[in-house]
């Protein structure tokens, strides 16, 4: 076995200690993509769910939680769970037997098609699922609804890393090294990721690098947790990280601090980022972005000298209409440097949901089938069509992104499927968005909770909480892991699998839904993927269970995994070199003005998980939490005599919303944030603008025009 799959920040052997009348179910978190381990206490006699401990034997945890984490199991006997099929009459949602509900869902679907075609009812889908359900949600569009027009939530969180890293090095993994490797490295750079609150088990990794000598370089406009530990804190402007990442590169060139034979060998490109870079000098990256000069150069050396460096960032890089071209900006330093390939150096994107990584490896974006094939190569859709059993012909090519279907609801598309899914909440611009959701002739849910979306829909099915069913998920480091689960349907509640199974079979395409289990998804799954970049044919349930975590690519039984990429130095494009790109300074789409002088950007909290649908019913986060804030620099307050905890008003141009002041002196002055995990009229996306990155088509959520107003100036009540 591997010695890297199983390596543990925590050496402790700990057994757990089961009680009289329990059992406990190893399995994983349902947040984030660190997918920790845990244990969920159920009562034999009835099932139900009563507690959770964390597991000491899974490498990512090593016997710790978040807050989250500790409280996730409370989803299962919440009393808002949605335990029936409803269909709205006269206006409401009401109680409805599965048949009358699917019946209803079937003749709609083949109404709307029937009139409009195919490609006129659309799937928008979510990354909180296993890689089964995920895989299901790309063929049933392709082969049972034959439908083009499928994509999912992740468009908004990993689609500009995603595309940064297959445009730099050909493959799509979060992250080229396993997290043990953090440790090992003399400097991380950590760029637009507030770690210690999104991703706080990530940070004993990093401690544990710190202790060993390392230094930290924090790339964020806030001076977040995260940032007060760090050696560098470069607090930029919010959406000029190619320019930052262009001024470090510029300093390590002139300073000789690039590694010339690896660059010779195993890259192509480096010339023309020397000729991009030479105009981007300390003081001209200062005035961009507002980091004083020594800092850019004290970063940049602290990078170039060390011999083995991680950089790794998040959202706050890649929700930006230059994401893609931030990304690989962040790549050229391990490009440049030679920093890949071995224990210690790499890069990696903090990956925010549950599934993020497994969730857009096999099919459920619009432009890819299983495996990261691209929907648009001849031989891989031969291969899928063989996979699946049907002419290659039937399978439809690329349609809409997320956003752009939602944009399209009412028009080209007139029926939709939202799956574990809140985009009326996680959306920009979302008061435009709830209208396109009214323009829908026929809209349906499945979800365990009525979200804001659901709300809105003709039929809502209810589907399994992440501990009633099974399956697997592929976390941050690209480890598929094992998800366990209690084998119970409280009320009428089927999983997402079962569901859609049973409409294809309701459409007449339900040979090709025959699953009586999660594991035959995955072995089909597995074919599907063999020979693709995400190659996951050598992983079995059973292998698994034995070795904590499978990386892929495994493309066969007998492999154990590829822990980290790029030991080879070969890269995957045909000459086997990674392109280093550059790209120049372009800054948000929508700039500050006179009338909206303040930049406004969005991000999460410690307690809080996507749209809240989940955490904000959970009562022992929403103590800590319970509604959405702006924070405020203290000389831009007193600008708008705003004290601490009062109500303000934040408009942008697309609309305004209500929350109270948070004056803190860790954000810019230039600058306001809010975090997004709140829907109906605290949902800050009312604000953001929808502008779509070209090519990953990710909107920019960190940046746009906003301005501040004192409720009580106003005359307006609280509220």
């Amino acid at each position: 076995m591997s010695h890297i799959q199983n390596e543990n920040y925590s050496q402790r052997n700990y057994e757990p200690i089961t009680r009289d009348g329990e059992e406990l179910i190893s399995t994983h978190c349902c947040f984030c993509g660190m997918q920790c381990g845990m244990n969920i206490r159920v009562k034999t006699v009835d099932q139900s769910v009563v507690g959770v401990e964390p597991r000491y034997d899974f490498p990512m945890n090593g016997g710790r939680l978040c807050p989250k984490g500790v409280a996730a199991y409370r989803q299962a006997e919440h009393r808002e769970r949605i335990l029936h099929p409803l269909i709205r009459k006269n206006g409401q949602l009401v109680k409805a037997t599965w048949d009358e509900a699917l019946d209803l869902v079937t003749s709609k679907i083949q109404d709307i098609q029937g009139k409009y075609g195919k490609d006129a009812f659309g799937l928008y889908s979510g990354s909180s699922m296993t890689n089964e359900k995920c895989y299901i949600m790309g063929k049933f569009a392709r082969i049972g609804l034959g439908t083009k027009n499928i994509d999912y939530n992740g468009r908004y969180c990993m689609s500009s890393a995603s595309y940064g890293f297959n445009q730099s090095v050909g493959i799509d993994r979060g992250s080229t090294n396993p997290w043990s490797d953090i440790k090992e490295a003399d400097v991380l750079v950590l760029a637009g990721s507030n770690t210690a609150e999104c991703h706080p088990l990530s940070m004993p990794y990093i401690w544990g690098a710190r202790d060993k000598g390392a230094k930290i370089i924090v790339i964020d406009p806030r001076e977040t947790k995260t940032a007060l530990v760090a050696d560098v804190h470069l607090d930029i402007r919010p959406g000029t990280d190619v320019a930052i990442g262009n001024g470090l590169l510029h300093v390590m060139i002139a300073d000789g601090l690039v590694d010339e034979q690896f660059i010779e060998q195993h890259t192509t490109g480096y010339e023309r980022l020397k000729e991009v870079v030479a105009s981007y000098t300390p003081q001209r990256v200062a005035e961009i972005t507002g980091v004083a000069p020594e800092k850019i150069i004290t970063a940049a050396r602290l990078y170039g000298q060390a011999k083995e460096g991680m950089v790794m960032f998040a959202r706050g890089v890649e929700q930006h209409a230059t994401g893609t071209d931030a990304v690989s900006t962040y790549v050229n330093l391990s490009l440049v440097s030679g920093k890949i390939g071995r224990k210690g150096s790499g890069f990696a994107t903090f990956t925010g949901q549950g599934n993020g990584q497994g969730g857009r490896e096999h099919g459920q974006k619009t432009d890819q089938l299983p495996g990261f094939r691209k929907i648009t190569d001849p031989k891989a859709r031969e291969y899928i069509a063989s996979v699946w059993g049907v002419e290659e012909s039937e399978i439809p090519g690329p349609g809409l992104s997320a956003f752009e279907i939602l944009q399209q609801l009412g028009k080209e598309i007139k029926g939709l499927l939202l799956v574990c899914s809140n985009p009326i909440v996680s959306s920009p611009s979302i008061g435009d968005v709830g209208e396109y959701l009214k323009g829908l002739d026929f809209f349906v849910a499945i979800d365990m909770f009525m979200s804001e979306s659901a709300e809105l829909a003709d039929v809502v099915l209810p589907s399994t909480v992440w501990i009633e069913d099974n399956g697997t998920t592929t976390n941050v480091e690209g480890r598929v892991v094992r998800l366990k689960g209690i084998n119970r349907r409280p009320g009428e509640v089927k999983a997402d699998w079962e569901i859609i199974s049973e409409i294809a079979d309701r459409l007449g395409r339900g040979k090709y839904f025959k699953y009586n289990s999660p594991e035959e998804i995955f072995n089909e799954l597995r074919v599907a993927s063999k020979g693709g970049i995400a190659d996951y044919y050598g992983i079995t349930y059973e292998k698994l269970e034995k070795m904590q975590g499978v990386f892929w690519p495994c493309p066969t039984e007998d492999d154990e995994g590829m822990p980290r990429l790029f030991e080879d130095k070969k890269f995957n494009f045909p000459d086997g070199k990674a392109k280093i790109l550059a790209f120049e300074h372009k800054g948000p789409n929508e700039q500050v003005s006179e009338e909206f002088p303040l930049i406004l950007s969005t991000g999460r909290v410690v307690y809080h998980y996507l749209s809240g649908n989940q955490t904000r019913r959970i009562e022992a986060l929403t103590n800590f939490c319970p509604d959405p804030y702006v924070e405020i620099h203290p000389n831009t307050a007193r600008q708008y005599n705003i004290g601490n905890g009062e109500l303000v008003k934040i408009s942008s141009p697309r609309g305004h919303i209500k929350v109270v002041a948070k004056i803190t002196k860790i954000i810019r002055e230039d600058m306001i944030f809010v975090p997004y995990h709140w829907g109906k009229q605290l949902a800050i996306n009312h604000l953001t603008n929808p502008a779509l990155e070209p090519k990953s088509k990710i909107p920019e959520f960190k940046v746009c025009a906003a301005k501040l107003e004192k409720i009580e100036t106003l005359g307006e009540k609280h509220g």
